[in-house]
């Protein structure tokens, strides 16, 4: 009995510890994330003379923040759970994991792209996707999966930490790639049919889901996910 509560409670120490402490540090990074997208949305104001032009952030409590670019919202999400990376996952290869496995758990901030017009509008059928997440570890060290250049960047875990330069390019990444990931025409089929009680509806609220690549395998973009 006193053996197994032992290993209870070593167990505790150890995880539930390690868990609390990449917590508490990925919440912080998350605060520094909301303070630099709004200095980045206020940069771009000051430039953008065009009025008509969305330019503005939502703080949407403690876990998330909307960033209205344009014709797009960036939703940075963090994740309120702690997550260990899949026994395949490459970076188990890597001596930086194989010394401290505990390296292996991390907090996640996701980085999710919809249409401005989806929120603006209250579209909730329309569709969204996730274009990175940023995952950061009990050292703060941090790696980026995404798409784009976000897949590409921001891979090196053993070295790399969030100084505000990085944080900052990680922004414009996703800004430039949000910007970039244009909506496409759907294919007729999926549109060439339409309900009574649906364009009825279309007076309030599109009821047709929208997204910019509905109708297209999102995995088929050139870069994926590792």
């Amino acid at each position: 009995m006193e053996d197994s509560r032992k290993i209870i409670q070593d167990i505790l120490i150890r995880k539930a510890g390690l868990k609390q402490d990449i917590f508490h540090d990925t919440k912080n990074h998350f605060e520094r994330f909301k303070t630099h997208l709004l200095q980045e949305i206020e940069a771009l104001r000051a430039s953008v003379e065009d009025p008509r032009i969305r330019l503005h952030l939502e703080n949407k409590g403690e876990f998330q923040v909307q960033v209205y670019v344009g014709s797009d919202v960036l939703v940075f999400q963090m994740h309120t759970n702690v997550f260990k990376l899949p026994d395949e996952h490459p970076m188990w290869q890597t001596d930086y994991l194989k010394e401290d496995k505990s390296r292996g758990f991390f907090g996640i901030i996701n980085i999710y792209n919809f249409l401005a017009e989806s929120y603006l509008k209250n579209r909730s059928n329309d569709l969204g996707y996730l274009i990175g997440r940023v995952f950061i570890n009990k050292d703060e060290h941090f790696m980026v999966e995404g798409k784009g250049q976000l897949g590409f960047l921001f891979r090196d875990l053993t070295n790399s930490v969030l100084t505000d330069a990085i944080l900052t390019n990680i922004i414009h990444v996703s800004f430039a790639y949000a910007l970039d990931f244009d909506l496409l025409t759907p294919p007729y089929e999926i549109v060439s049919k339409v309900t009574v009680f649906q364009m009825q509806e279309l007076e309030a609220s599109s009821q047709m889901s929208t997204g910019k690549r509905l109708g297209f395998k999102f995995e088929a973009e050139d870069t994926d996910f590792f």
